[in-house]
């Protein structure tokens, strides 16, 4: 069984359904309810997953570990078509995800209602464009990795729910709306969202 590292509605909400996609068993644990998580990841950020004797720790890398591990039907065999999935893991983990994260870092450290609401208009207008990139891969195919949810629609939903959190307006394709109602309908998308409720009602 994997231990997985959280913080409610984070990017580890994709570790975790990609975990459950792959027919693994996940516990998982609030980072903010462990004074040493430091320990477990300096950074002090999530995800951090447990693997045996080995901690891992970065989103990507922790996606590709398991993708990698088990065999699965959200990561291509094909080579060409498995370069793809990783370039997509990797726009949005460290594309998109950052684009997003100037959101929390704005709302956070920007005391001055004025200037703070300039610049989070600014950022919501880097990741509109950031969509409208999606949204064109998305032309011919129902998501990323054609007729089936990949790794990256999974992490892409999670961040695009981010945006609700901010006074901004970020908008999305008709194909991009499409695929993000998609995956989250997903039994196992449903699942980790109940798993981290139930925790946080503890």
């Amino acid at each position: 069984m994997y231990t997985l590292f959280y913080s409610q509605g984070a990017c580890s909400v994709a570790t975790q359904v990609v975990l459950r996609e792959l027919g693994q068993e996940v516990n998982i644990i609030d980072a903010k309810q462990r004074d040493n998580f430091k320990d477990i990841n300096p950074v002090g950020a999530v995800p951090a997953l447990v693997d045996g004797d080995k901690t891992l720790t970065e989103g990507a890398a922790i996606m590709l570990h398991i993708l990698n591990k088990h065999k699965n039907s959200l990561f291509p065999e094909n080579e060409s078509d498995r370069q793809q999935a990783i370039q997509d893991i990797m726009f949005a983990n460290a594309t998109m995800h950052p684009a997003y994260g100037r959101l929390f870092f704005l709302a956070q450290n920007v005391s001055d209602e004025k200037v703070r609401q300039e610049t989070l208009n600014t950022a919501a207008e880097i990741i509109n464009k950031l969509w409208q990139v999606v949204e064109k891969q998305l032309a011919n195919k129902s998501f990323l990795g054609g007729d089936s949810a990949s790794a990256a629609d999974i992490m892409l939903t999670v961040y695009s729910r981010w945006g609700a959190y901010f006074p901004v307006d970020i908008t999305f394709g008709a194909k991009t709306t499409k695929m993000l109602a998609a995956v989250q309908a997903m039994p196992n998308f449903i699942k980790t969202d109940e798993a981290e409720e139930a925790m946080s009602a503890k």
